[in-house]
């Protein structure tokens, strides 16, 4: 049997080649493979690029744009120069542990995919396989990372976040309290670094370029997707056109020459957290609903073939993490260890108990919360699973033919839901 541990610690061989170059009809675009020269415990140097793909027997390499100037259509996009992942320097690795493989790039990646829109102020996102695990603005950047962890501290051991602002010393003691694979930001104050060096191998990388991340907004990028036969599928990436409270939409509709319309209009707060929880759906795999409340997520589904299902995925998940970090809080372990303790005779099950009452009471802090779907409810059974928990406003795309149904579950809710629509969908595959 091969020894997978040991084939983690291995860099994989590489016969990707040092440069790549795409035609589009008559324009080209050139690209230069990204490796990087890092010491070993040896005292030697090891230049390489990727470790691994996606498993560690997987070859990969990344390049970055380094030369061409592509026009498909009215888009902007992307010209050499403004690399981000993909200009990554081994002085910008301020501790490197082992050579990065693809995953922690593509985490990181996402992070500023979806941070792009939350740079003008203290914002910092947590991901795991390309997904946010939990996502928050807040007073301080210490604030945001602890309000991000706070949403799913479980999924955040081993993953990877992303900073609006530089590092501090208060964010970096609490990062240093979890397992955290990767650590990006734009910078790092005096004395961080001696404080994450706590975990040998975390990869700590600067990247100034998070301070100019608002200028990607209006470029596009390529994207493709290899098929099994190798084919290409090649798309525009994606735009978030909805960024300010004038760009929501009233949820009405018309159904056999009956109007409807929500009755209650969503408060300031509501608005504010539809165009944060928008910004964050933006960069989860679809389908997905999400719940958020006070710029901050309380529960995300990501990834489900059903969107009903997503809602509830996200719910149940939303009961198990507020369980955990209750137990964190008072006893300063997982609540799964206390339940292993409770089994084994070590601990008194009032201990749960007390956890359980309070997470059933508060509901796991979801009532007050903002839904967000990233396409249309294509029935009302998804709506009506949010407003059970007490989310007080929706947002969607709107478009679905039985998009009423949605319009009277919020109108006959008790007190009554709040709905906009974005007039777009935000999926991701």
């Amino acid at each position: 049997m091969t020894d997978l541990k040991k084939m983690y610690s291995t860099l994989r061989g590489d016969s990707f080649p040092l440069e790549m170059t795409i035609s589009f009809g008559d324009q080209t675009l050139v690209y230069r493979k990204k490796t990087w020269k890092i010491p070993q415990e040896d005292g030697t140097f090891d230049e390489r690029g990727l470790r691994y793909g996606e498993n560690p027997d997987q070859e990969a390499a990344l390049y970055e744009l380094v030369n061409g100037n592509l026009l498909l259509g009215n888009c902007t996009y992307i010209e050499p120069g403004n690399g981000l992942v993909s200009a990554i320097s081994v002085e910008d690795m301020l501790q490197v542990g082992k050579h990065p493989g693809k995953i922690n790039l593509t985490d990181v990646d996402n992070g500023l995919n979806i941070i792009k829109y939350l740079v003008d102020r203290p914002a910092a996102v947590i991901l795991k396989h390309t997904n946010p695990c939990g996502a928050a603005i807040g007073s301080s950047l210490a604030d945001a990372y602890n309000r991000a962890n706070r949403c799913d501290r479980i999924a955040a051991f081993g993953g990877a976040v992303v900073t609006s602002r530089p590092l501090d010393k208060e964010t970096a003691e609490l990062m240093a309290q979890n397992y955290l694979e990767v650590v990006c930001a734009p910078d790092f104050e005096d004395g961080v670094l001696d404080i994450l060096a706590r975990r040998k191998n975390l990869r700590v990388i600067r990247m100034p370029g998070i301070n100019h991340l608002a200028a990607f907004e209006q470029y596009r990028f390529v994207d493709f997707k290899s098929l099994i036969d190798g084919g290409i599928i090649v798309q525009q990436s994606a735009i978030n056109s909805i960024r300010t409270p004038q760009d929501l939409k009233p949820a009405i509709t018309t159904y056999k020459g009956v109007q409807y319309s929500c009755e209650r209009q969503p408060t300031q707060r509501e608005v504010e957290d539809m165009l944060f929880g928008w910004a964050v759906e933006h960069g989860i795999t679809s389908n997905s609903v999400i719940y958020v409340k006070d710029g901050c997520t309380t529960a995300i589904g990501a990834g489900e073939q059903d969107r009903v299902g997503v809602a509830e995925i996200a719910i149940h998940k939303a009961y198990v993490k507020y369980a955990d970090i209750l137990c964190f809080d008072t006893h300063g372990i997982p609540y799964a260890d206390l339940v292993l303790a409770i089994h084994q005779g070590k601990r008194d099950k009032a201990d749960k108990e007390a956890i359980d009452a309070k997470v059933k009471n508060d509901r796991a802090g979801l009532p007050g919360s903002v839904m967000i779907s990233d396409a249309f409810f294509p029935f009302r059974d998804a709506a009506d699973v949010g407003i059970r928990e007490g989310v007080t406003a929706i947002l969607q795309a709107g478009g679905s033919i039985r998009d009423f149904e949605s319009i009277q579950a919020c109108n006959e809710a008790k007190p009554q839901v709040a709905m906009m629509y974005t007039g777009q969908r935000s999926f991701k595959h």
